[in-house]
């Protein structure tokens, strides 16, 4: 696992957005389709767009539990309203008498007439049965109108859409009971090192533990992809080619940790370039610098991508986060959200990174009403204890050294898991 990720000033190296919309570009969305039921499609990526069948809603309704009146009718009665009606949530649509008021329940249809809903808080009701209204009302007050979220034969999801929990209710609040999706990505992952063995194997000194392997399992499936796990390749070039010519052959893209430096152990570079070729390698990030971009088979836009991740796992993971992610997104069918970036005041100071965009792993302070960024623990590329506990990363520019008490920008961490 040589990931050769020392501190060094390397040159011509691709810059970090540069890379990421090299990643965008990249991508192509997989071939093949599938029917699904609402019940079976979380997770799933829309093959096409969804139109609205019904208005939204699909008639005019009461947001509150009130009164339903005719502004009208209330300002000719200073007696007060008589109710004339009742009215449940899944009543039908009915008219409302003229110098009189509706009780009406949240959802219930608003009767064709009225102009208003009082909330039932602002109303009294005398020993006659008869409304009052403490103050002023506007006209449209508390009514949900036809059509005001949608109307029949809207696009209410474009191709594309990941269909998440709300995706989902808002199709079934069409009636909507089937969609098309595209197809599962299907995955390759493989890590290298003869160093490397599986959790659960007994531990011997010089043995490093696969956490990358089980980090990217859990990062890809959470993407909904389906993962075909070919292990730990040793770091001999023909176990490699064999492992990269079958995921060459069974997957859509190929996810490799590990060899892609530039030592003389590391040998997935020269199986790459022997079975495709390299789009870009090296980017100027910290961590994360020996990223690449690479395909197996004639071309990058005909063969089987590969992501070639660093082997130290920070690095890996910062790697995936911050430019595999948008590619795995682009080959479901995607299109990758842009990265929400704003300003934090740095709690803490540190030198200038040398060469390389620095990305660092901090928590947000909000003791002071005001976020704070402070580092989450030790910076080191092998070091998961910060990355674990990290809320985002605070994006430092190459020779800027931090001060505290001056504003970075920051990256939430949370939007690389949707």
């Amino acid at each position: 696992m040589n990931c050769g990720c020392a501190d060094v000033v390397t040159p011509g190296l691709l810059d970090l957005f540069d890379a990421r919309a090299r990643m965008i570009a990249a991508a192509r969305p997989v071939a093949g389709r599938e029917r699904l039921t609402l019940g079976n499609a979380a997770g799933r990526v829309l093959a096409e767009e969804v139109r609205a069948l019904l208005d939204m809603p699909g008639v005019d309704n009461s947001a509150m539990d009130g009164y339903a009146l005719r502004l009208s009718d209330l300002a000719a009665a200073p007696d007060g309203l008589p109710v004339a009606q009742r009215l449940p949530a899944g009543a039908g649509v009915t008219h409302l008498p003229t110098g009189g008021c509706a009780r009406i329940f949240t959802g219930a249809p608003v009767p064709r007439g009225a102009d208003a809903v009082v909330p039932q808080e602002r109303v009294k009701v005398d020993g006659q049965g008869r409304v009052h209204l403490a103050g002023a009302v506007a006209h449209g007050a508390n009514i949900r109108w036809r059509g005001e979220e949608h109307r029949a034969g809207d696009v209410v999801l474009e191709a594309g859409a990941p269909l998440t929990a709300a995706a989902i209710a808002l199709l079934a609040g069409q009636g909507i009971a089937e969609v098309e999706v595209h197809r599962r990505l299907r995955v390759a992952l493989l890590a290298t090192g003869d160093e490397l063995i599986e959790p659960g194997q007994a531990w011997t000194p010089g043995a490093v533990y696969n956490s990358n392997g089980a980090m990217l399992r859990a990062l890809i499936a959470g993407q909904g992809c389906e993962i075909l796990d070919l292990g730990i390749a040793a770091d001999r070039a023909d176990d490699l080619g064999q492992c990269l010519a079958r995921a060459r052959d069974e997957a859509d893209l190929v996810v490799c940790t590990g060899g892609i430096s530039v030592g003389e152990e590391d040998h997935v570079r020269p199986v790459l370039e022997r079975l495709g070729g390299i789009a870009f390698h090296g980017v100027a990030m910290k961590p994360g610098k020996p990223f690449a971009l690479g395909y197996l088979g004639d071309s990058l836009r005909h063969g089987t991508p590969l992501i070639g991740l660093p082997g130290n796992p920070v690095a890996s993971l910062v790697g995936w986060q911050w430019l595999a992610l948008p590619l795995v997104q682009g080959c479901q069918g995607r299109t990758p959200p842009p990265l929400q970036r704003f300003s934090v005041t740095a709690g803490f100071s540190r030198p200038a990174p040398r060469g390389r965009r620095e990305l660092l792993r901090v928590v947000l302070d909000w003791t002071g009403g005001a976020p704070v960024a402070r580092l989450a623990g030790g910076q080191g590329s092998h070091m998961l204890g910060a990355a674990s506990q990290a809320h985002g990363y605070l994006i430092i520019d190459a020779d800027t050294p931090v001060e505290e008490g001056h504003a970075y920008g920051y990256c939430p961490g949370a939007q690389f898991l949707d």
